[in-house]
C-alpha cells in the first residue's frame, strides 16, 4: 500500500511555504516596530491572522466550519486548544517582538532555528511521539547550520537579553506546535480564527490596560495584512501539515524559516552574507532532504478507534460505508470508526499511526 506522490508530498510542500511565509514576517515586523511598540503589534498580528481567515472564507462563499469537507472544533478541544492560544497566540508573540526589538533582523531570524528543536524535544519527551534516527540526524544537521550562523565571529553575535527573549518565544511556539497537533485534524481555518481573534484579543485588551499608543491607519493596514499572510496563512498551512507529518517532522521542516527570515534581512536592511552564510544554506538544505525524501515504513497494528475528521476513501484507512454514493477521491469530514487491522505500507505519526516503536524504530 502507498499513497500517491503528489499526496505524499504535498504536507511537505505546504510546511515549507508555511515557512517561507512566517520567515519574512521577523524583519518586516522589525520594520514595523519603529512605529509600533511590540504589545500593540502582537495585537495587529493575531488579530490580522483571524481576520484574514474569515475574510476569505466569506469572498470564497466557502461552507461555515466542520461542514462538509472539515470537522469542527468541540468542547473536548478546548483545554488544548487554550494551551496553543496562551502559548503561541499571547506569550509567543510578545516575547518575540520585544526580543526582535533589542536584536538585528538577521540575527533574530536565525535564533528562530531553536523553534524545531524545541517542537521535536517537547514532542519526543512530553507527548511520546516517536523519532526515528533519520529524523535526529535532520534535526542535528538543521542545528549545526543554524550555530553555525548564529556564531559567525565577523557578526559578534552573543547571548543577550533580545536573544533569550527569542529563544524563550521559540520555546513557547514549540509548546503550542505539539498542542496544536493534537487537535489538527479539525477544520484549520476555524483553528486560526480561534488562535488569531482570542491571541490577538488578549494583546489588544493588554495594550488598552497598559495604555500603549497604538499608531496610524497606515500602520495599522500594514500590520492586520502581514498578520494575515505571515501568521494566518502560515499557521493554517503548519495545521494541515501537522496532520500528516507529526509535530517532530513539521518543526523541523519548519526550520527554513529563519533562513528565509535572514535571506528577506539581507535585502531589506542591505547587509551581505558572510562565507558561513552558505555554508550554513547547504547543511539546511541536506536537513531539509533527509525529511523531504524519508520513508518509514514497518508492519504495525491498528487499535479500535473513533473519531472524525476530513479524509478520504482511497487512502487504505477509511473504507467505511456511506448512506449515499460518494467517489473515492472526495473529501469529506464526519464522525466514523476504525476497525483493528494490522499492516505494513510506509506512514509518517500522523493521526492514525502514533503507535509506539521501541528497538524496531527507524527513519
Amino acid at each position: 500500500m502507498s499513497d500517491s506522490p503528489l499526496l505524499g508530498r504535498r504536507p511537505l510542500l505546504e510546511v515549507l511555504l508555511a515557512a517561507a511565509l512566517f520567515g519574512a514576517s521577523a524583519p518586516l515586523a522589525k520594520l514595523l516596530l519603529g512605529e509600533v511598540e511590540p504589545i500593540p503589534l502582537a495585537a495587529l498580528l493575531y488579530l490580522g491572522a483571524g481576520l484574514g481567515i474569515l475574510l476569505v472564507r466569506v469572498l470564497a462563499k466557502a461552507p461555515g466550519p466542520g461542514r462538509g469537507r472539515e470537522s469542527r472544533l468541540d468542547r473536548k478541544d478546548l483545554p488544548r486548544l487554550a494551551g496553543a492560544v496562551l502559548a503561541g497566540g499571547v506569550a509567543a508573540p510578545l516575547l518575540l517582538l520585544y526580543g526582535l526589538r533589542a536584536t538585528e533582523a538577521a540575527t533574530a531570524s536565525l535564533l528562530l532555528n531553536f523553534e524545531a528543536v524545541a517542537t521535536a524535544a517537547i514532542a519526543a519527551v512530553l507527548f511520546r511521539e516517536s523519532v526515528g534516527q533519520r529524523t535526529w540526524v535532520a534535526i542535528l544537521v538543521v542545528s549545526l547550520g543554524s550555530v553555525l550562523l548564529s556564531l559567525d565571529p565577523s557578526a559578534g553575535w552573543a547571548p543577550s537579553t533580545g536573544a533569550l527573549l527569542i529563544l524563550a518565544a521559540c520555546a513557547m511556539w514549540g509548546l503550542d506546535n505539539n498542542l496544536t497537533r493534537e487537535v489538527s485534524l479539525k477544520d484549520p481555518g476555524e483553528i486560526v480564527a480561534v488562535k488569531g481573534l482570542v491571541g490577538g484579543g488578549v494583546s489588544l485588551v493588554l495594550a488598552l490596560a497598559l495604555h500603549r499608543p497604538f499608531p496610524g491607519l497606515e500602520a495599522i493596514g500594514l500590520g492586520l495584512l502581514l498578520g494575515s499572510l505571515c501568521y494566518g496563512a502560515s499557521i493554517s498551512l503548519f495545521v494541515r501539515a501537522l496532520r500528516k507529518l507529526g509535530s517532530a517532522r513539521t518543526g523541523a521542516l519548519f526550520a527554513a524559516a529563519p533562513f528565509i527570515g535572514a535571506a528577506v534581512s539581507f535585502v531589506i536592511f542591505r547587509t551581505l552574507p558572510v562565507a558561513s552564510f552558505f555554508a550554513a544554506l547547504a547543511l539546511m538544505a541536506v536537513g531539509a532532504c533527509l525529511l523531504f525524501f524519508e520513508r518509514h515504513a514497518h508492519p504495525h497494528a491498528h487499535e479500535p478507534l473513533e473519531h472524525a475528521h476530513s479524509h478520504r476513501h482511497d487512502d487504505g484507512h477509511h473504507a467505511h460505508d456511506h448512506e449515499g454514493p460518494l467517489a473515492l477521491a472526495v473529501e469529506h469530514a464526519h464522525s466514523h470508526a476504525h476497525e483493528p487491522v494490522a499492516h505494513a505500507h510506509a506512514h509518517r505519526p500522523d493521526a492514525h499511526h502514533r503507535h509506539p516503536h521501541g528497538q524496531k524504530a527507524r527513519g
